[in-house]
């Protein structure tokens, strides 16, 4: 589903997104999202995903790239475990008043599984075929950090990026819309595996396996990012839009189905360039 920047809602300011751990910048086509909790190892709470959500849905409509970024020497170390305040004592909460996943069950099951829709949509919208997204990850990308940075269309590792799927070892399971894409890249045994197993994928396996496009020096990590977004650039960018969403329905269609979108596609482009 392509993105429809929507107006009548503000987008987070500087103060609102600082006080939940990110930073957004834009210069050009290219925006930024920086998870920026070092100190915490980039943990990620309920405020931060509704945070993030809402950027996407006020996404500038000029952006054709979007990178996920994290400050420090952790991607990020995945669910702030303060949000299973009650479900794990050993953590308490810093802010009694903050939403944590302990206090959704005080609602019903729908309630519930509605919060955990909302999010998604800070995973969700990394999907739009309006930009490329870009996960640049270094150090620990544990659970939650795992599928945000799955959720990206593109993964860019420093040579000590770890990826660990962690829910199962903390009774829970992956639902911030990892799996889809882990099980596309690696398959389904291999998925299993990892998310069971709760083991570390360190950068080479991460490459090996697909999960990562490009590994580098720690230190070079952010050129390299750079270059990546620079040469994305160079296409076409109706026709990028284009070609991703007709990768993303390549994944699900029938090939009857999917040669009718490829025809009407490119007498859209076609159209476009006469």
């Amino acid at each position: 589903m392509t993105r429809v920047h929507d107006q009548s809602i503000a987008s987070p300011t500087e103060t609102e997104l600082h006080s939940v751990g990110l930073r957004f910048t834009q210069s050009g086509a290219i925006a930024e999202i920086t998870l920026c909790k070092p100190e915490r190892r980039n943990t990620q709470q309920p405020a931060m995903w509704r945070a993030m959500a809402a950027l996407g849905r006020t996404m500038p409509t000029g952006v054709q790239i979007v990178v996920i970024r994290a400050e420090g020497r952790s991607f990020s170390a995945g669910l702030d475990r303060s949000s299973l305040n009650g479900l794990d004592r050993s953590t308490p909460s810093d802010d009694p008043g903050a939403e944590t996943l302990t206090s959704l069950l005080a609602g019903t099951d729908l309630t519930i599984e509605r919060a955990i829709r909302d999010y998604q949509d800070a995973f969700m919208f990394l999907r739009d075929p309006s930009f490329i997204s870009i996960a640049a990850v270094q150090g620990h990308a544990v659970g939650a950090g795992f599928q945000l940075a799955l959720a990206c269309d593109l993964r860019i590792v420093a040579d000590d990026a770890v990826f660990c799927m962690k829910e199962a070892a903390l009774g829970l399971v992956p639902d911030l819309t990892g799996l889809a894409p882990l099980v596309r890249q690696v398959g389904y045994g291999r998925a299993l595996e990892i998310c069971v197993r709760a083991r570390n994928v360190n950068a080479r396996e991460a490459v090996a396996l697909g999960l990562a496009h490009s590994m580098v020096p720690a230190d070079d990590l952010n050129d390299e990012v750079r270059a990546w977004a620079e040469s994305l650039l160079l296409a076409n960018p109706d026709a990028a839009r284009e070609t991703k969403k007709l990768l993303q329905s390549a994944e699900i269609s029938e090939l009857g189905h999917q040669r009718e979108l490829e025809a009407a596609a490119q007498v859209r482009r076609l159209r476009a360039l006469g």
